[in-house]
C-alpha cells in the first residue's frame, strides 16, 4: 500500500508546495497525509488520488490560518523558499506556476481563493472536485475562482522572454556584478526594478525593497564587492527559470532569482534566510 501512496506522493508535495511557498512545510504536510492514510480503513478510501489531494488541500487551509498571521509578524520582505526544479514531472514550471513573482502574488488571496484557482487553473480539477477537497459548494467555488481570476489576472507578471533569453540576460547581469560594471548592470535592469531581500531576522537583508535601476545597481555591486574569498557562484534552475546559488564555503548563503522581460530584468528576489535555503 505505501507505494500506492509514493505513486501521488509528487503531486501532493506539488500541490502543498504552491499553496504554502515552502517546501519544509510542503514535506512535513506529506507526511501528516501519509500518517492519516495509514489511520484510514483501505475500504473506506473509494479512489486514492482524490482522497489524498483533499487530505493535503484541507491540511493547507488549515496550516495557512497560522501561517498568514506568521508572515504578518515577519521581520522584513518575506518571500517563497526556493526550489531547485527540472522541466518534466509535477514540478515543472512550464507554465509559471512555479515561479517566484507568481507564488508571492498568491499570498495575497485568501486561503481558499488560493486553494481553489490553483486545483482549477493549475492542476485541472473539475468545479465538483475542488469543491470537494475544499470543503465548498460549487457556487462558493465558482465565485471565489473568479474572484481570485481578477486578481491573478490584473496582477500576473506577463514573462515574454524564453529560458535561454533569461539565462542570457541573467548571465549578463552576474558578469557585470563580478566585474563592478556599473554601466553594464545598469544596461540589463529596467528602469523600475524592484529588489526583494529575504533575511527574516535571521542574518543582514534590506528591511524594505529596493525600486529603480540606479538603487539596485549600486546595492548589488556592493554585495558583490564585500563578498567574502571563499565565495562560489554557480548557476541553477530555481522555480522554472535560471537563478543563481552563491556558498560561503560549503553552506548556501543566497539564492538569487529574477523577472525578465523585454530583454531587461524587472525583479530581483535575494533569498538569505537559511532555514530557506536548506533544500538547495
Amino acid at each position: 500500500m505505501s507505494e500506492t501512496f509514493e505513486t501521488y506522493r509528487p503531486l501532493m508535495f506539488a500541490i502543498a508546495y504552491r499553496m504554502m511557498g515552502s517546501a519544509m512545510e510542503a514535506e512535513d504536510i506529506v507526511q501528516e497525509a501519509y500518517l492519516r492514510y495509514q489511520a484510514t480503513p483501505a475500504e473506506s478510501i473509494r479512489a486514492l488520488k482524490p482522497f489524498l489531494c483533499t487530505v493535503v488541500t484541507r491540511l493547507c487551509l488549515d496550516q495557512l490560518k497560522s501561517a498568514r498571521a506568521q508572515r504578518e509578524e515577519y521581520i522584513g520582505p518575506w518571500l517563497p523558499e526556493p526550489l531547485v526544479t527540472t522541466s518534466d514531472g509535477e514540478l515543472s514550471a512550464l507554465n509559471d506556476s512555479l515561479s517566484m513573482a507568481f507564488l508571492v502574488l498568491l499570498e495575497q488571496l485568501n486561503p481558499v481563493e488560493r486553494a481553489v484557482f490553483l486545483l482549477r487553473e493549475v492542476f485541472d480539477y473539475d468545479y465538483s472536485e475542488v469543491a470537494a477537497m475544499v470543503g465548498k459548494s460549487e457556487p462558493a467555488c465558482r465565485q471565489a475562482f473568479h474572484r481570485a481570476r481578477q486578481h491573478i489576472n490584473a496582477q500576473r507578471p506577463r514573462f515574454d522572454s524564453t529560458p535561454e533569453e533569461h539565462s542570457t540576460i541573467f548571465g549578463q547581469f552576474l558578469q557585470a556584478c563580478a566585474q563592478g560594471d556599473m554601466n553594464g548592470l545598469v544596461s540589463v535592469l529596467a528602469a523600475d526594478v524592484t529588489a526583494w531581500s529575504d533575511g527574516g531576522g535571521k542574518v543582514s537583508a534590506a528591511l524594505h525593497p529596493l525600486v529603480g535601476r540606479d538603487r539596485v545597481a549600486a546595492f548589488m555591486l556592493g554585495l558583490f564587492k564585500r563578498k567574502p574569498q571563499d565565495v562560489s557562484i554557480t548557476f541553477a534552475e530555481i522555480n522554472g527559470r535560471a537563478g543563481l546559488i552563491v556558498r560561503e564555503g560549503q553552506s548556501v548563503s543566497v539564492v538569487i532569482t529574477a523577472d525578465v522581460t523585454g530583454g531587461q530584468i524587472t525583479a530581483l528576489r535575494l533569498m538569505r534566510n537559511p532555514d530557506k535555503l536548506r533544500r538547495v
